[in-house]
């Protein structure tokens, strides 16, 4: 795959890219006995195959390493990403064709999700240094009153440059059963979060946090604004959604689930300190079906069970911060 979209853009090293990207189902190639993982398996009806696993790895990686070139003329510092299996798939991933060339590495824990499917952080070692790492559990209740669970919400510490952050991850409960009647879980994981801020402020008022995710919510959503005016976080997606563009689309309508937002400081300038430059969806022509009444959607690897061979169905959003 060749990259004619960024030849010959200038370096900015004054710049950083920070994504986030829900990779859809990236599972590997052998079955979880503790997960229900088994959709994704070369004996399934969905025939996951080694060649399919890896033709998502080399995309997904292509992608990843594009996102934010267009600014800055390199890869990002970091990207948050939604619905990895295991250490497996993100060493696969680091070692794919797109990405083995950068010095990668990545924050992962395993959760409870009942897929199997987690958050992690992938990081370049190069600008960023990680000096804290956790996971907060979100306890739910299915209809029945049983345990529900789902992603934890990842938090990494660390120092960009010379700017300490801290990076929040998340993916909150999707709307399957109707967005009303889940709209309790999403508010749950909302809580978590103004409680994670709450807590790293108790060491210090003036922080930089970075909060990103996909929250199957928009920025309108209650769950989002509440999220967003308790913790005085700035949300520059607000603006972004249309009726023509977003992260994910159903049913022909536009959604803007993966959203990155960061806290007030980031809007102040400071000598050698970031500050936040632009945000944006990165929706380039090569994660989009091309033709057919869903031109424009994002190309994804399945649509059911048949396989498609493309990315995901969901594109990835970023920010630049400038000093």
């Amino acid at each position: 795959m060749t990259n004619p979209f960024y030849e010959n853009i200038m370096v900015r090293h004054d710049m950083q890219t920070l994504a986030f990207y829900n990779v859809e189902n990236l599972f590997d190639l052998k079955s979880n006995k503790y997960t229900n993982d088994r959709e994704f398996i070369s004996s399934s009806v969905k025939n996951w195959t080694p060649k399919r696993y890896e033709n998502k790895l080399r995309k997904l990686g292509f992608c990843m390493a594009n996102i934010g070139r267009r600014e800055t003329g390199k890869h990002p510092a970091l990207i948050g990403l939604a619905e990895v299996e295991n250490k497996t798939v993100l060493n696969d991933l680091l070692e794919s064709k797109h990405l083995n060339k950068f010095n990668y590495n990545y924050v992962h824990y395993d959760s409870m999700d009942e897929r199997g499917i987690d958050v992690a952080l992938l990081y370049d070692e190069d600008v960023f240094q990680v000096t804290h790492s956790e996971i907060f559990t979100i306890s739910l209740l299915d209809k029945d009153g049983d345990p529900d669970y789902t992603r934890d919400i990842l938090l990494v510490s660390g120092v960009l440059e010379n700017t300490p952050i801290h990076v929040i991850v998340n993916h909150w409960s999707s709307r399957r059963e109707g967005a009303q009647e889940t709209e309790v879980k999403r508010m749950a994981s909302s809580y978590k979060v103004q409680e994670i801020i709450s807590r790293l402020k108790l060491e210090h008022e003036q922080l930089n946090i970075i909060v990103m995710g996909d929250f199957n919510d928009d920025p309108h959503n209650t769950s989002i604004k509440q999220m967003v005016d308790h913790s005085a976080l700035y949300n520059p997606f607000e603006t972004l959604r249309s009726f023509n563009r977003g992260t994910v689309k159903h049913k022909r309508q536009w959604f803007l689930f993966d959203q990155i937002m960061l806290s007030s400081n980031f809007l102040k300038h400071s000598i050698d300190q970031f500050e936040f430059f632009k945000a944006n969806i990165f929706d380039e022509d090569f994660l989009k079906l091309f033709k057919g009444p869903f031109k424009g959607a994002p190309f994804r690897t399945y649509v059911g069970q048949k396989y498609k061979g493309g990315y995901s169905d969901h594109f990835p959003v970023y920010l630049i911060l400038k000093k």
